[in-house]
Protein backbone atom coordinates (compact mmCIF):
# COMPACT_ATOMS: atom_id res chain seq x y z
CA UNK A 1 0.00 0.00 0.00
CA UNK A 2 1.67 3.16 -1.17
CA UNK A 3 0.94 6.60 1.14
CA UNK A 4 0.17 10.04 -0.62
CA UNK A 5 2.08 12.20 1.02
CA UNK A 6 -0.70 14.50 -0.47
CA UNK A 7 -3.52 13.53 2.61
CA UNK A 8 -3.45 14.15 6.11
CA UNK A 9 -3.21 11.29 7.66
CA UNK A 10 -5.61 10.15 11.13
CA UNK A 11 -4.25 8.11 14.35
CA UNK A 12 -7.17 6.54 16.16
CA UNK A 13 -6.96 5.74 19.92
CA UNK A 14 -7.82 2.08 20.97
CA UNK A 15 -10.19 1.69 23.22
CA UNK A 16 -8.17 2.02 26.39
CA UNK A 17 -9.71 5.69 27.21
CA UNK A 18 -11.70 5.73 30.35
CA UNK A 19 -14.34 7.77 30.28
CA UNK A 20 -13.45 11.58 31.37
CA UNK A 21 -15.99 11.29 34.48
CA UNK A 22 -14.34 8.21 36.31
CA UNK A 23 -10.70 9.91 35.73
CA UNK A 24 -11.64 13.11 37.37
CA UNK A 25 -12.69 10.51 40.03
CA UNK A 26 -9.72 8.58 40.60
CA UNK A 27 -7.76 11.92 40.44
CA UNK A 28 -9.44 13.67 42.99
CA UNK A 29 -8.67 10.37 45.17
CA UNK A 30 -5.21 10.29 44.86
CA UNK A 31 -5.36 14.21 45.30
CA UNK A 32 -7.11 13.73 48.79
CA UNK A 33 -4.95 10.53 49.76
CA UNK A 34 -1.89 12.97 49.05
CA UNK A 35 -3.88 15.18 51.60
CA UNK A 36 -4.86 17.79 49.19
CA UNK A 37 -7.51 19.66 48.23
CA UNK A 38 -9.22 18.38 45.00
CA UNK A 39 -10.83 21.28 44.10
CA UNK A 40 -7.96 23.89 44.61
CA UNK A 41 -5.74 21.55 42.83
CA UNK A 42 -7.94 20.82 39.66
CA UNK A 43 -8.92 24.75 39.53
CA UNK A 44 -5.33 25.31 39.17
CA UNK A 45 -4.60 22.84 36.50
CA UNK A 46 -7.66 23.96 34.71
CA UNK A 47 -6.30 27.85 34.87
CA UNK A 48 -2.87 27.41 34.19
CA UNK A 49 -2.07 24.24 32.04
CA UNK A 50 0.34 23.43 34.70
CA UNK A 51 0.41 19.94 35.24
CA UNK A 52 2.36 19.96 38.55
CA UNK A 53 -0.91 21.10 40.56
CA UNK A 54 -1.91 17.44 39.96
CA UNK A 55 -0.18 14.39 41.83
CA UNK A 56 1.92 12.31 39.82
CA UNK A 57 0.43 9.63 42.97
CA UNK A 58 -1.35 6.82 41.35
CA UNK A 59 -0.15 7.89 37.82
CA UNK A 60 -3.12 11.03 38.20
CA UNK A 61 -0.88 13.33 36.53
CA UNK A 62 -0.79 11.14 33.64
CA UNK A 63 -4.31 9.96 33.72
CA UNK A 64 -5.09 13.25 33.79
CA UNK A 65 -3.14 14.71 30.73
CA UNK A 66 -4.66 12.20 28.30
CA UNK A 67 -7.98 14.45 28.37
CA UNK A 68 -7.31 18.09 26.62
CA UNK A 69 -8.39 20.71 29.50
CA UNK A 70 -11.41 21.95 27.49
CA UNK A 71 -12.86 17.89 28.02
CA UNK A 72 -12.39 18.52 31.59
CA UNK A 73 -14.48 21.29 31.99
CA UNK A 74 -16.88 20.00 29.59
CA UNK A 75 -17.50 16.73 31.87
CA UNK A 76 -17.62 18.89 34.99
CA UNK A 77 -19.98 21.35 33.41
CA UNK A 78 -22.19 18.52 32.51
CA UNK A 79 -22.40 16.96 35.54
CA UNK A 80 -22.88 20.52 37.45
CA UNK A 81 -25.77 21.02 34.97
CA UNK A 82 -27.35 17.82 35.25
CA UNK A 83 -27.35 17.78 39.21
CA UNK A 84 -28.75 21.59 39.21
CA UNK A 85 -31.53 20.27 36.73
CA UNK A 86 -32.55 16.96 37.98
Amino acid sequence: MMNDFNETMTFRRGGDKKSVAATIKEVCRALEEKGYNPVDQLTGYLLSGDPTYITSFKEARTQLRRYERYELIEEMVKNYLNTMVN
